[in-house]
């Protein structure tokens, strides 16, 4: 009954989180991947085993083409093209047995802690790198000669730099030569934030409130913010992390919410510590709650930074699983962070713990100047406080009992990028990539709990999945992510090895839909494959290649773009950065191109069409188009259209080769102008002079002009009376010896009426009925409207009332030509003109 119960809940808090995004549903966040491909398909794939496990720490080298990394008591040196060539180093830096004794004393697993994890390994400068291990619950750390790679003959005391836990979380950064490090350290201590490898080691406050509790670290990031500032602003880490938290907030959720929150939390570089109040401890430490806007997605799995060419414009994207009273259900949630919307939180308003409510709430006292917790910068130098062992005891005190902002950071767009059921997202990995429409796109890698990758970009608000990949044959866990764009490749860290993936499988998308609507950014069709394209290829053109076009100014030029899709519409960009809209002085967006109306120069430059159909945008046309600033009337310089001189008997020789051909060509008409008259006026003598007693009743009104009817008659249709007589026949009704079976009849005015004296003709006989079925599989022509060559329509209908006397059924006629149309061969689609 209580899992009947928690499952219902659980549906009623997904029903209320769909209620949050008006505009995008649960179901709609939900994306299924377009492609499942199991680990039997993988193609390219490198994996690399060196004989131990938890492959989990990561580091790519570009510069040397190299992938370290660090395992269960083992360091390896890939060649980063094939991981598995064969050609890597190895340190072997195992636990001692003493250590092993010592951790199993402690009541340690022999199977998992009891070794030497490796859990830290960067750069520390240019010829050294530094790493450090749990070393079976005694942590050590080493400098390592990058070039020889081997072991030093001496270690460095690693329990302020490295957690005694392989599974507790963890993150570190090597920041101009400090290391920054979080995570739990000592057996049995407190979460903290820490700065080692430095002159001023610094470390955060744990009395009388702690500023952090039970926290479990996820990221660090770092970001140049001195870079171009223009307050001369210091450079600041970002770290991630869940912990428990007790602060009061208006949500409707709140009651049911989980006691674990996400957090991001900020330090200064620069950072001193105070000179009297937080000796050796942070004075910028300040953190704010993050939410993804989904009820109980609170458990923090994964973050990853992208700058995007320049601080300013950094994001976060990050992943959350259900919390921990709901782990019994896998599901997910991707969002997107902006920098300026951590920055705001951090300058907004503080919280305060009250010790009455025993919780957090929103401080609304006077706050001390300079603004606590904030960096060093040049207006605050100016005032004489250049470091932060300079502020006053009041700022410091006032950092000590506020570390907590009370504005919250949501995503992007106030609404989660994915939600995902029935997946554990455990690690993301993130690169931007140039497309071939010139668009940059977020490309998304996410490993699962149960070994699988998901491959997805963003698109405006949303995430397309492009596939799914079985990267083990085994379920397990991915525990790291790294992308190479150098080698087109995706690292991916498990407890079994670590398997090199391509960044794109375009051969597998077999035609021009199925590549296009796969949205890889990296694929692109030639026309007759889908091809790959390389990321961020300078100089390469873009396809199509532009036109040139050319104008006086003054003038209107259609610049033409035809959209392929009915739901896609049309995107005139100028010089790549400039968007017109229909309606700008001098434009006109239609459905049929871009008018540039009364043209100018400065109108000239590169315009392209794009078609954009729910999210993606595909380049269709590109002109380059200059506009002369020549005024009309204006004679053109000799080498534009002014023709080079001839000379007089150049130009006398060519007037009279011009007259001779003309007269042939005029006496050639008129030769073919006289027979043609001369053949009509015979023809018509010949008819006057033997039809005329044919006419019949035009003797008994002379003068008259009686109107006319023209029909076929065909030489098989029987004559008034029931012979075949026609239009030129003998007395006794048969044809004349001059004239074929079938021809035209004129018959002015009404159709004479039969004798009296004559019996009225027999009906015709019945035509057979048509085939049911034609040798090329068209049934029977229905009565309707037929298409002929593409421009014309005729109307074939067969009378209900049976065939017109005097005349054979047009169904007679019909069948007559298919039945002979049987013995000819029939082409697949019936050209419907020769019906």
């Amino acid at each position: 009954m209580p899992g009947s119960l928690g499952s219902l809940l659980l549906g009623l808090l997904i029903a209320a989180a769909a209620s949050l995004t008006p505009r995008r549903s649960a179901v709609d966040l939900d994306v299924t991947p377009r492609m499942t491909i199991p680990h039997e398909e993988l193609t390219g794939t490198r994996l690399f085993g060196g004989g131990t496990l938890n492959y989990s720490t990561l580091l790519l080298e570009e510069a040397a083409g190299l992938l370290l990394v660090g395992a269960r008591g083992a360091l390896f040196s890939l060649n980063s093209s094939d991981i598995a060539d064969g050609a890597h180093r190895e340190i072997r830096w195992e636990a001692s047995a003493e250590t092993q004794k010592d951790c199993l004393k402690k009541g340690k697993n022999n199977q998992t802690e009891c070794f030497n994890h490796i859990r830290f390994l960067q750069r520390l400068n240019g010829t050294h790198l530094y790493v450090c291990g749990t070393h079976a619950f005694h942590p050590l750390c080493a400098v390592i000669d990058a070039d020889k790679f081997t072991l030093p003959s001496s270690f460095e005391e690693g329990k302020e730099k490295c957690p005694y836990d392989p599974a507790r979380g963890y993150t570190g950064l090597i920041v101009d030569g400090g290391l920054y490090t979080a995570t739990r350290y000592e057996f049995r201590s407190l979460p903290d934030i820490r700065r080692s490898l430095h002159p001023r080691a610094l470390k955060t406050e744990e009395s009388p409130m702690h500023w952090l509790n039970d926290a479990e670290f996820v990221a660090s990031v770092l970001v140049r913010e001195s870079q171009g500032s223009s307050v001369g602003d210091d450079d600041k880490l970002y770290y991630f992390f869940t912990e428990r938290a007790t602060e009061e907030n208006g949500g409707i959720f709140d009651r049911s919410r989980a006691a674990r929150v996400a957090r991001v939390a900020r330090v200064c570089k620069g950072d001193l510590g105070g000179k009297k109040i937080l000796q050796k401890k942070w004075t910028s430490f300040l953190k704010a709650r993050l939410v993804c806007h989904v009820p109980f997605y609170e458990a923090l799995q994964s973050v990853c930074s992208l700058d995007g060419g320049a601080w300013r414009s950094t994001l976060f994207y990050a992943t959350f699983t259900l919390s921990t009273q709901w782990r019994s259900v896998e599901a997910s949630a991707v969002c997107r962070y902006n920098l300026t919307e951590v920055q705001a939180a951090f300058a907004g308003p503080y919280m305060e713990y009250q010790d009455s409510s025993r919780k957090w709430g929103r401080y609304d006292g006077k706050v001390p100047e300079p603004r606590p917790g904030s960096c060093i910068t040049d207006g605050l130098r100016r005032r004489g406080y250049n470091s932060s062992q300079d502020l006053p005891n009041s700022v410091l005190d006032f950092v000590k009992l506020h570390p907590l902002m009370a504005q919250e950071v949501g995503p992007a767009g106030g609404r989660p990028l994915l939600l995902k059921r029935n997946v554990l997202y455990t690690q993301l990995a993130v690169a931007r990539v140039d497309a071939l429409d010139g668009w940059p796109y977020d490309l998304l890698f996410m490993g699962t709990g149960d070994g699988w990758i998901h491959k997805a970009v963003v698109l405006g608000s949303g995430v397309h999945i492009i596939e799914e990949i079985q990267a083990f044959p085994e379920p397990q866990p991915v525990e790291s992510l790294v992308i190479s764009l150098a080698q087109h490749s995706l690292y991916v860290g498990a407890p079994s090895g670590v398997l090199q993936l391509p960044l794109s499988s375009c051969f597998r998308y077999d035609s021009c839909y199925a590549c296009i609507l796969a949205r890889d950014p990296y694929c692109a069709w030639d026309g007759q494959r889908c091809c790959q394209v390389a990321n961020g290829l300078e100089g390469a053109p873009l396809w199509p290649p532009p036109k040139n076009r050319t104008v006086i100014r003054g003038d209107d030029v259609l610049l033409a773009c035809d959209q392929p899709s009915n739901l896609a519409w049309a995107l005139w960009q100028l010089n790549g950065s400039r968007t017109l809209a229909d309606g700008q002085e001098g434009y006109r967006v239609g459905v049929d191109g871009l008018l540039v109306t009364d043209s100018r120069p400065e109108q000239s430059g590169l315009y392209r069409c794009y078609a954009q159909e729910n999210g993606l945008r595909t380049l269709l046309a590109a002109y380059a188009l200059t506009v002369r600033p020549e005024p009309p009337g204006r004679r053109p310089p000799p080498n534009e259209l002014t023709p080079a001189p001839v000379s007089p008997a150049r130009v006398t020789a060519d007037v009279k080769l011009a007259y001779i051909l003309a007269i042939a060509v005029l006496g050639a008409l008129c030769l073919v102008l006289g027979t043609v008259l001369l053949h009509v006026a015979c023809r018509s003598r010949r008819r006057r002079g033997k039809f005329r007693p044919g006419l019949g009743p035009a003797r008994a009104w002379p003068g008259v002009h009686l109107p006319v009817e023209l029909h076929t008659v065909s030489g098989q249709s029987p004559g008034p009376d029931g012979g075949g007589a026609g239009d030129g026949a003998g007395p006794e009704g048969e044809p004349g010896p001059d004239h074929p079976a079938a021809h035209l009849q004129i018959i002015p005015g009404e159709a004479p009426a039969p004798s009296p004296a004559r019996r009225p003709s027999p009906p015709p006989p019945p035509p057979p009925p048509p085939p049911s079925e034609l040798p090329n599989g068209l049934g029977a022509l229905p009565s309707m409207l037929r298409k002929m060559n593409g421009n014309s329509y005729v109307l074939l209908q067969q009378s209900e009332d049976g065939p017109p006397p005097h005349f054979s059924s047009l169904t007679e006629e019909l069948s007559k030509f298919l039945e002979k149309r049987k013995h000819t061969q029939l082409v697949d689609k019936l050209d419907e003109s020769s019906v």
